[in-house]
Order: C-alpha cells, then structure tokens, then sequence
C-alpha cells in the first residue's frame, strides 16, 4: 500500500510567546501544496533477518538522519507502544526538500501513521492519530489531514483556516530552495517573541492583494539578515509579478502566489530546486 504525504507552506508565521519547557507559542495557518513524497509499506517475511520490527529504504533525495532516527521509523514506533503491529518494509521516495521549511519530515511520520492506520484496520480515527504525530512533533498533526488550518500553540493546536482554499483556488505556486540550511534552533534564538497587530487567521481570509502589507512571517527579519540571498529570491517573485511571498517556515525555501502561471521562471533560479504548481 502507497501513500503520498505532501509539503506545506505556512501563510504568515508569527512568534508569540516563549513557554517555560524553553519552546515557543506561535501562530500560523498550514497550508497543503501539491508537492509529494511517496511512502509504501509491505508485510516483513517471518524470515526476514533483520532485529528491527520496521526497516525504511529511502530513495530519491538524501536524508540526513540515520534509519532508525526518521519520522517514518518513529511514528511506527509511537502506534507500536500501544498497539500490537506486525513487522513491516517502509520505503521512502523523497522529493520534498528537507531543511526548506516544507514540512517534509513531518509530513512522512504523520503519513506513516495515516499508513499503518489504514492498512492494518486499527480504526485510530483523525482525532487520535493527530495526538500520536504530534508527539513526532509539533507541526506533524497538522498532516493527518492536511487540510488548510490555524495552528497556536507550539503548532499542534488546530482548528480550521476557513479562508485560505477559496483565496488561492486558481493561482499558480512557485516554491524556491536554495541550497541553503538554516537550522530552525538557532533561527528561533533570534526571535524577538511579540503579538501581531493583526491575528494571520484574519488575514488570510482578506483578499490576497492586502496580504503583501498584513502578513508576515517572523522568521524573514533575522533569516535574512544571515542570508540576503534570501530576500533577493523573494524580491525577484515579487518583480516577476507574484502577488504575495514568503519565506516558508523558518526556510529556506520561498515561495511566490502568482495569478498566472509565470513562463521560463525555473531558467531563472538554476542551481535552486525550483517546483511550479497549479492551486486547486
């Protein structure tokens, strides 16, 4: 059985708070894009050597993390504490780029779930499964069902977006990753933690012409003053007639919402992974 998990964009990103356990509130609305992973898994032969009850072979894009330390591996490890799951091959096609801000990690472990769930009838339902992937991490939940949503807390508090599918029904998304890693710790030790005047919820279900002055990623300021490179890929979406950008995330991809689709643009950021999408 084959799933495919997607990548998010995050429409505004903002830094609210520092919590005592050192990790911090936030807001933000998810986002699911067409761009995706392949994940399978098949039953282990009884014979099989291996002492591990889950193996994962990854293809297309490197990992950097060992096996048993990918959010596929683990979230088989978080339904097993529970529940009686019999041993299984994983294999991960990736073509989601990681350290981008795209959520492609999250994305596998939370569709793993979604995976064992489905394929082994458990019957955990979305409510249940969002409480395990969240414990992969804090914007993993959000995976379960990848639908547009408002996430406070630390990411995995969730309720519904209401605005952002009907705004960017029609556009075309233009997604740039630099080969640029920004490590989300250090991104967060140079956040200046405040409230926005205006709560990215609201903002999304604004006409998208009012996003480029009301919606803001907190992350852009000190993420780009380590790397302007950055801000000049924002700036050429915007030249080239993109009617909102963003840095995803804490990045380092960047993305441009265009109202058609823009021709020639991936000549234009050669040496970058650079997707284009139509929005349904």
């Amino acid at each position: 059985m084959i799933v495919f998990p997607c990548a998010k964009i995050n429409l505004g990103l903002n830094i609210v708070s520092e919590l005592e356990n050192g990790y911090h509130s936030l807001e933000t609305v998810f986002y699911p894009i067409p761009i995706y992973d392949a994940l399978e898994i098949k039953y282990m032969d009884e014979k099989f050597p291996g002492e591990e009850p889950c193996d994962l072979k990854v293809t297309g894009n490197q990992v950097d993390c060992d096996e048993q330390s990918n959010l596929v591996i683990k979230a088989y490890h978080v339904l097993a504490e529970d529940l009686s799951l019999p041993r299984v091959h994983a294999h991960l096609y990736k073509q989601i780029p990681s350290k981008a801000g795209l959520g492609g990690g999250s994305s596998d472990g939370a569709f793993m779930i979604r995976l064992l769930d489905e394929r082994f009838r458990l019957n955990i339902g979305n409510a249940e499964m969002e409480r395990y992937a969240a414990k992969l991490g804090a914007d993993c939940a959000f995976f379960i069902t990848a639908e547009p949503s408002f996430g406070s807390g630390m990411g995995n508090i969730l309720e519904p977006a209401d605005g952002p599918r009907g705004n960017l029904s029609g556009y075309y998304l233009v997604v740039v990753k630099p080969d640029i890693s920004i490590s989300t710790s250090d991104a967060f030790r140079q956040i200046k933690c405040q409230k926005p005047k205006k709560c990215c919820r609201e903002v999304v279900r604004q006409p998208i012409d009012t996003w480029k002055t009301d919606l803001v990623n907190d992350f852009e300021k000190p993420v780009f003053s380590l790397w302007p490179e950055l801000k000049n890929i924002k700036q050429h979406l915007y030249d080239r007639g993109a009617v909102y950008a963003q840095m995803s995330g804490s990045g380092s991809a960047i993305y441009g919402i265009f109202r058609q689709k823009p021709l020639g643009i991936k000549e234009e950021f050669q040496g970058s992974y650079t997707a284009v999408r139509s929005l349904e």
